[in-house]
């Protein structure tokens, strides 16, 4: 699958507007955009720094504004969307094509018999873009312009400009710009390869005023902003000749884009190598060949695997949940760990991660999220620690690591115990042995939307998802004492009674489980797909099949088939029946209609890897179960190219919202689909 536009997209301003690009730099930050050129999003832009890795991320270098003279004819190759509602100028209709190279976004524009390439890498580990104009073809000397448009501003606000940036020359091809005197400096490189250096900076240092984000639009957020326009840079190239503009926050980065790129180029050759022997060449009899879709997945999963530096660990790593917006969250990272690392055979980027959050664990309990600013992480979640056993299970699996298991189970003992005794949000273990979490105003599971003190789906009492987790950690225990020769009695205990109070889920009259029982208000019999972990979990090849499903298998049977008729949709399950009074099928508008629908409907991804092994444990049919996530590769080619996006519309055509590329969507994904094929 080829992952290439032609003019019928790039050339159609809608859906060119609507297809967005990301490359990342594996410390945070990331350049991003829409193809058609323009911004729809606060979030855009061709340099987002970290600057504090992997947070403090800053919008420095917005875009590159294009204008070509050739033959002398002038062609804009930008385009922009403005407050008043004009479109000006219309540079989509010079895009003869876009695609990825690998991670490495690339655009051709055509004019007359010229062709211009145009390619978007970055540096890994540094904050660093580069922008390289080749001039492919033609028959005369092209004189390309660039307007530099700047901004200093964290990533979720928004500019209304105001005070000059100090922009200075370092030299006749280098700038220096910085908002304040206190703020990082962005320093804007131009270099050339075997030609003349005709290249030149001509400082402006004035505001673009009401250029409009229709996504934000779209959101219910203000969607006007200004930016600097700091200077016009101009160069003439010759017919084969390139330049390639250094955005960075370091005054002397790699300035050799051929260099650079080949570096990149090496290392995603690298990643798809180490994927490829991991998982089929290192095992016999070998599957299907890999296709093109799921190889273009494993370069989007390193995307967010980044950087986190400890005190004691300045190689630490970690998640970031999603792009553009999200950081590092507990559940998220958990939940994507399997698909990110074990998945691809990058085994010891999952132990420093399962590491890296050990040293966090606080009163029996991983946090849900490291803020953007500060260091205090947030520990309001009851599932985000119940997950790390089942990823530290599948990294055993993987690795047989024995030494690491045996240093992180006092940690796990210990995270049963604070569980049993109870810990923060009144989350403890009730007297039928399952779990009880919640109170007033805390949103604490997966589902947890809130606007001000609204949380919209409370779920206070025994989620079921939680409590197949918690089922899950009991097993899990017992397996992990069994392998270090320890006593596993105890959680052999807890999880007997744990299993034989399960049956308390069981909605006789509907032939499904409850989303949540003993909550204030009773039972809630609502139709939702966290029932489907009761079927899926525990994953552990080495059990007993006694210590499988807490499910009977007719039980197991109708969630499954359940789950498929009322939520399955071609993105993932949706996250509420349609027949439910309170279903949302369209995600859009406001801040409180957008957190109103998120979980009432909405359409999550991730969740496609749990129906899938869910799916292969009822009916054992691996060639069915490949048939539900087929439909995925097709994404691919919509939202955030060579992605997936965070959720979808629950009604049909199933459009993606939220971060145009989330993580646990790209790890399940890809998990699953090694568990069809393997």
């Amino acid at each position: 699958m080829s992952l290439k536009f032609g003019r019928e997209i790039c050339s159609n301003f809608e859906i060119s507007q609507s297809r967005e690009w990301l490359v990342t730099n594996g410390i945070g930050g990331y350049a991003s955009g829409a193809i058609a050129g323009g911004l729809t999003r606060r979030y855009h832009g061709l340099l987002v720094a970290a600057l504090k890795p992997p947070v403090a991320r800053t919008l420095l270098l917005t875009k590159l504004d294009e204008t070509v003279q050739y033959n002398t004819k002038s062609y804009d190759l930008y385009t922009n969307s403005w407050a008043d509602g004009t479109i000006a100028p219309h540079g989509y209709l010079n895009i003869e094509n876009f695609y990825l190279a690998g991670t490495t976004a690339v655009w051709n524009y055509a004019f007359a018999d010229g062709l211009l390439e145009k390619r978007i890498w970055m540096q890994h580990g540094a904050n660093t873009t580069y922008i390289r104009y080749s001039f492919l073809r033609g028959t005369q000397p092209l004189n390309l312009s660039l307007k530099a448009l700047v901004n200093y501003r964290d990533y979720h606000n928004k500019t209304e400009g105001s005070s000059l940036f100090s922009v200075d020359h370092l030299g006749e091809q280098s700038l220096k710009i910085r908002a304040c005197d206190d703020a990082a400096s962005l320093y804007l490189f131009a270099t050339q390869e075997n030609q003349t250096n005709n290249f030149s900076w001509e400082i402006n240092n004035n505001w673009y005023r009401n250029l409009t984000l229709a996504v934000e639009k779209y959101r219910g957020l203000d969607e006007v902003e200004d930016h600097l326009n700091a200077a016009t840079g101009k160069v003439t190239l010759q017919p084969g000749e390139a330049i390639t503009i250094v955005a960075s926050t370091e005054n002397t980065p790699q300035l050799d884009s051929k260099v650079s790129l080949q570096e990149k180029n090496n290392r995603e050759s690298k990643l798809l190598n180490l994927w490829y022997f991991s998982n089929f060449l290192a095992k016999k009899p070998h599957p299907r060949q890999p296709k093109d879709w799921v190889e273009q997945l494993v370069l989007a999963a390193d995307q967010f695997i980044v950087d986190r530096p400890l005190t004691d660990n300045p190689k630490g790593k970690t998640i970031i949940a999603g792009y553009p917006w999200f950081t590092d969250w507990g559940r998220d990272t958990m939940i994507a760990l399997p698909g990110l690392t074990l998945s691809t055979g990058r085994y010891e980027i999952a132990k420093t991660i399962l590491l890296t959050f050990a040293k966090h664990l606080d009163q029996g309990m991983l946090p849900n999220m490291f803020p953007d600013a500060g260091s205090t992480p947030e520990y309001n979640t009851v599932d985000a620690t119940l997950w790390y056993f089942e990823a530290i299970q599948l990294y055993y699996a993987a690795t047989k690591d024995q030494e690491f298991l045996a240093k992180l189970f006092p940690l796990l003992a210990e995270i049963i115990d604070w569980h049993l005794k109870g810990t923060r949000y009144n989350i403890h273990l009730d007297d039928d042995g399952l779990l009880y979490a919640g109170e007033e105003g805390v949103q604490l599971t997966w589902m947890d939307a809130k606007v001000g003190d609204w949380v919209v789906t409370p779920r206070i009492g025994k989620p079921i998802e939680v409590n197949a987790l918690w089922y899950n950690a009991l097993v899990c225990m017992m397996y992990f004492a069994q392998v270090l020769g320890k006593s596993g009695s105890k959680y052999q205990e807890l999880a007997t009674r744990a299993r034989s109070h399960f049956s308390k889920f069981w909605y006789e009259a509907g032939g499904y489980c409850y989303d949540v029982i003993d909550s204030p208000e009773g039972n809630d019999p609502s139709f939702r797909p966290n029932q489907i972990f009761a079927v899926s979990l525990p994953s552990i090849e080495a059990i007993e099949s006694e210590w499988s499903s807490p499910l009977q298998k007719s039980q197991q049977k109708m969630v499954v088939d359940k789950v498929s008729q009322i939520l399955l949709t071609s993105s993932g399950l949706r996250s509420l029946d349609p027949n439910d009074p309170d279903y949302v099928g369209i995600y859009g508008g406001n801040q409180l209609q957008r957190d109103g629908s998120y979980h009432q409907g909405t359409t999550w991804s991730w969740l496609i890897g749990h129906f899938i092994q869910a799916h292969l444990r009822v009916y054992n049919n691996p060639e069915l179960a490949r048939s539900f996530i087929e439909p995925m590769a097709d994404h691919l080619q919509a939202g955030c190219i060579g992605s997936i996006s965070e959720i979808f519309d629950g009604d049909a055509p199933f459009t993606p919202r939220g971060c145009f590329a989330q993580a646990w969507s790209v790890a399940e994904v890809l998990r699953s689909w090694l568990l069809v094929n393997k």
